[in-house]
């Protein structure tokens, strides 16, 4: 089946956008975002780490729990290494907003030059035989400008979670749409596996520790980080490759995005053991790139029977 007729199989039908007195508010900072993903690269870079300066300072609660996380992942580390990755941390999230903005409804003509790609061959050789392949990543601050990047060499499909706000994830679809061959909701996993089954390449990041879904307690950065297994349960029904999505932003601006190869034996039996791989995988990913991941995200907040609490 061609990609064309994947996407028409998997996309939904765009709806009228939600223009009730309540989403008024929301259309407003729509537009200011609309406007922001429209501002020159290197204003938006800059602007970006200012932001960022600010939220560190005034997000007190989300400061703290960045620093739990780094203590706990980088117990090898000493303070002052860790208090100048919160830093750059926090520049990355004030950038990565732009980055977001961008990548929903402004352009990449001015990255398009100058992003690097690898490991595409290993993408096509997963899809051999009309198989499909599932890409796993982590939640980064440039997942999405990643996302949209590598749309434009190979057609990928999307999972994510819908905003709350009407408004807000009208816009944010309609966004992603324009180049996501498809978007499918959490709850949406038949036509998820009927797009995977098709042939179709499913992108999302399964590292966030949610109430939704199976989980179990795996490894991260040492620590049991409770984990969806979801990626052993698409790969399991749909027959997908699964593989590792690396992307990063370079200190000059530009992007470098990676395919790794297929993850052999995979899926196994055994969801815990496919569930760890993932993880190791994506952790891999954050030390790579570790100023850029969200660690806002209270990853270890639920823990095993008798572990100590990592968050005050």
């Amino acid at each position: 089946m061609t990609d064309d007729r994947i996407a028409a199989t998997a996309q939904d039908p765009r709806p009228r956008p939600p223009l009730g007195l309540r989403q008024w508010p929301v259309w407003c900072g729509i537009g200011l975002l609309i406007l922001a993903a429209n501002l020159p690269w290197a204003m938006q870079r800059g602007l970006g780490q200012v932001l960022g300066t600010l939220i560190r300072w005034l997000a007190r609660s989300r400061r703290a729990v960045v620093r739990a996380n780094l203590r706990v992942c980088f117990p090898e580390r000493d303070e002052v290494w860790r208090e100048d990755l919160l830093k750059r941390n926090f520049s990355a999230v004030g950038v990565g907003l732009f980055e977001f903005a961008r990548a929903w409804w402004g352009s990449i003509a001015p990255l398009r030059a100058s992003t690097v790609v690898h490991g595409l061959e290993h993408l096509e050789a997963a899809r051999a035989n009309g198989r499909g392949a599932i890409l796993i990543s982590g939640h980064f601050m440039t997942l999405e400008i990643a996302a949209r990047l590598l749309c434009e060499h190979v057609p990928v499909a999307g999972m994510y979670r819908p905003h709350d706000t009407a408004a807000m994830e009208w816009a944010v679809k309609r966004g992603r749409l324009r180049y996501a061959k498809a978007m499918f909701g959490r709850d949406q996993l038949r036509s998820a596996l009927r797009y995977l089954k098709q042939g179709g390449i499913l992108w999302f990041a399964p590292d966030q520790d949610t109430l939704r879904g199976d989980n179990v307690f795996v490894p991260f950065f040492g620590e049991p980080a409770r984990s969806l297994t979801s990626t052993h349960q698409l790969a399991r029904l749909s027959g997908a490759a699964v593989l590792a999505f690396h992307h990063r932003r370079e200190p000059d601006g530009h992007y470098t995005l990676e395919v790794k190869p297929a993850m052999e034996g995979f899926p196994s039996a055994d969801a815990h053991a496919d569930t760890t791989r993932v993880m190791a995988a994506i952790e891999a990913m954050v030390r790579d790139a570790p100023d850029q991941y969200l660690w806002m995200h209270k990853r270890f907040k639920r823990r095993p029977e008798g572990a100590a609490p990592i968050y005050d």
